[in-house]
């Protein structure tokens, strides 16, 4: 009998009474689970995040221990055995290896060509990363005001305002870099954000264009040499590296697979990473992320202000790219439709497809979507930039 009240008493059943918190933890699992399965708002990410934010707060299990995971990894607990499974899938997070190896797969994914056609575009992509620095501004300005009271330290408020790129991997990977305690509910709100594209764009785009500027017809793109194509990712590797040394491995990594898709020859290790390598990572990443979101750090006040910092961050990108195709058209003869600005955020290619579809809703016969589509792979360039700045200026 007092070995099977010992045998109750290691149970979970029996642990919550220590934890009854994970209760409320297993229930935002289950939402995220709704939207994912559901609703299909990225399941490809927010089913894993589900069960990794499960797997952790399960009781007794001790799978993930954060503790292990501060300035820098415990090796030690790994050594001696304390470590659970969680722990092992997390070190891919914690040395920044899942998100490059996912923008390796994105960019054997993504077709250049659109934004090498019309350079301007890259113009828009840059602008929509607004968004980034001004919620960076507002966050950590709002802390230094209240004396800490309320809002980010510099750190912090960079890992935040990485959500503005609409990005997950490279709000993940400077979150793991400038503030990790915060890496669940960042990530949890930029894919939440992405996925929420078609309902968060459309009402901004509309408030800040005029009817006749979203029926703005654009000249047909013209074509782009195979050695052009090449090129691209080889030059943009050396000179993006060489001004912003903190963004090369996401941008290597990025414009390594797009090589590998352009140049023609490597067409098996292209579909690899594409698909069989983007699958595990993606599963790894998700699981790893959904770890960290421990009822200790994901039930406070700063996941709420994360979540409505959130969507600042993602609105000003739409508009930045948006009011920048606005002014660029009192210079230019061949008029930008503002409408593909707001795709200058890096939601690929739904943000495309966004302005595509608010454009013929004006002007049936009007298509936008390869237009949109040059500030839409230019925004993946942008937020990576955007990233290594801020991992930059506020150090790692």
């Amino acid at each position: 009998m007092e070995a099977f009240i010992d045998f109750l008493k290691q149970t979970g059943f029996y642990l919550i009474k220590d934890n009854p918190l994970c209760l409320v933890m297993f229930a935002i699992a289950a939402v995220l689970l709704y939207l994912g399965i559901k609703r299909q708002f990225e399941p490809l990410l927010l089913v894993p995040i589900a069960i990794g934010m499960i797997l952790t707060n399960l009781p007794g299990a001790n799978m993930f221990h954060s503790a292990i995971f501060g300035e820098h990894v415990d090796w030690s607990a790994f050594a001696a055995g304390n470590a659970g499974l969680l722990d092992y899938l997390y070190i891919g997070v914690k040395l920044g290896i899942y998100p490059c190896l996912i923008f390796m797969g994105v960019g054997a994914m993504t077709d250049f060509s659109p934004m090498i056609a019309n350079p301007r575009s890259m113009l828009l992509g840059a602008a929509a990363q607004l968004g980034i620095f001004t919620t960076y501004a507002a966050a950590n300005g709002l802390y230094k005001l209240t004396d800490g009271v309320v809002g980010f330290t510099a750190k912090q408020s960079g890992a935040i305002a990485s959500i503005g790129g609409a990005d997950g991997p490279t709000a993940i990977y400077t979150s793991t870099i400038l503030s990790p305690e915060l890496l669940g509910p960042i990530a949890i709100a930029a894919y939440c954000y992405m996925a929420l594209v078609p309902f968060i764009q459309p009402p901004i785009m509309k408030l800040l264009t005029t009817k006749k500027e979203r029926a703005i017809v654009m000249t047909q793109l013209k074509p782009v040499s195979k050695t052009m194509r090449i090129l691209f990712p080889i030059i943009m590797i050396i000179a993006v590296s060489l001004l912003v040394p903190s963004a090369a491995p996401l941008v290597g990594c990025l414009m390594f697979g797009n090589l590998l898709r352009e140049c023609g020859v490597t067409e098996r290790l292209s579909k690899t990473v594409q698909n069989e390598l983007m699958n595990i990572v993606t599963i790894l990443l998700g699981i790893s992320v959904g770890a960290t979101a421990t009822a200790a750090n994901f039930l406070n006040w700063k996941t709420l202000l994360i979540l409505g910092i959130g969507i600042i961050a993602f609105s000003f990108g739409t508009a930045g790219g948006v009011l920048l195709a606005k002014f660029m058209n009192l210079f230019t003869k061949n008029k930008i439709n503002p409408l593909i600005g707001s795709a200058g955020v890096s939601a690929v290619p739904m943000a495309a497809r966004v302005s595509q579809k608010v454009g013929q809703k004006e002007n049936p016969g009007n298509f936008l979507l390869m237009h949109a589509m040059g500030p839409n792979v230019s925004g993946v360039i942008g937020s990576a930039i955007a990233a290594g700045v801020l991992i930059s200026l506020l150090g790692r």
